[in-house]
């Protein structure tokens, strides 16, 4: 979903991107059920790619549940990353009435939301892909993002879908001393406003930066906007 994003920064930056393990064109035989559980295995696979390519001084650039694992990640070996982007994140999805905390959807919601997922994960990916997309006046964005689900294998579809949906990183955010910007997208139903403000007030020396782009994933739906604004964050880092 980087491909229209990429070109941008090739010029002045060595860029590096991966699939997640059970994505893309990553390795099955190495995908273990239990390790990739939690955000952790994520984050270990992170913190691996940056020692094996030995990658100093990084900008890690991720979106959605990724910006979790940019931020544990940071927390892990903060030395590791110079800056953090991170594009339509959040820090949990579930609302918390116990503190006034805003995810956007009901514990029920997030139930449903799996139920449907386990019943005919086909037919979810059909009627979420439109939801996270947003942007019905491009409607090969949807089929693209419709097709990248659906070439996931339904089992580890269910185990990610749960990871994202249910983690919370909210204890994290104190120790983050790694400085980051937040994309926030407008009519985005995944991450509402609430979350974008409640990140930049959380995370310490933070920037929020609330896009024109709609829906959830800016880089396929705006990317000349998101790269844009990333490159302007940047030029004004004299570190």
């Amino acid at each position: 979903m980087w491909h229209r994003v990429v070109p941008f920064f090739e010029d002045r930056f060595r860029v590096v991107s991966f699939d997640h393990m059970g994505s893309g064109r990553s390795d099955l035989t190495f995908y273990e059920p239990e390790k990739y559980s939690t955000l952790d295995g994520y984050v270990a696979d992170l913190l691996a790619v940056c020692d094996a390519l030995d990658l100093q001084d990084v900008i890690l650039v991720a979106h959605s549940v990724a910006a979790m694992m940019a931020i544990k990640a940071a927390v892990a070996s903060p030395r590791s990353f110079r800056r953090l982007v991170l594009v339509a994140p959040s820090a949990s999805y579930v609302n918390d009435p116990s503190d006034g905390y805003v995810g956007g959807f009901t514990q029920e919601d997030i139930v449903g939301l799996l139920e449907s997922l386990d019943s005919n994960y086909f037919a979810w990916s059909a009627a979420l892909a439109p939801v996270v997309m947003r942007n019905p006046a491009a409607p090969e964005l949807t089929d693209e993002l419709e097709a990248s689900f659906c070439r996931t294998n339904p089992d580890t579809a269910r185990n990610f879908a749960r990871v994202s949906f249910l983690s919370d990183i909210r204890s994290d955010l104190r120790d983050v001393t790694v400085p980051a910007l937040i994309l926030q997208c407008s009519e985005d139903l995944l991450a509402p406003p609430e979350v974008g403000r409640y990140l930049n007030g959380q995370l310490a020396g933070s920037t929020l930066v609330e896009l024109e782009a709609t829906g959830h994933v800016p880089q396929a739906s705006a990317p000349e906007e998101t790269a844009q604004v990333i490159l302007q964050y940047l030029a004004t880092d004299s570190s």
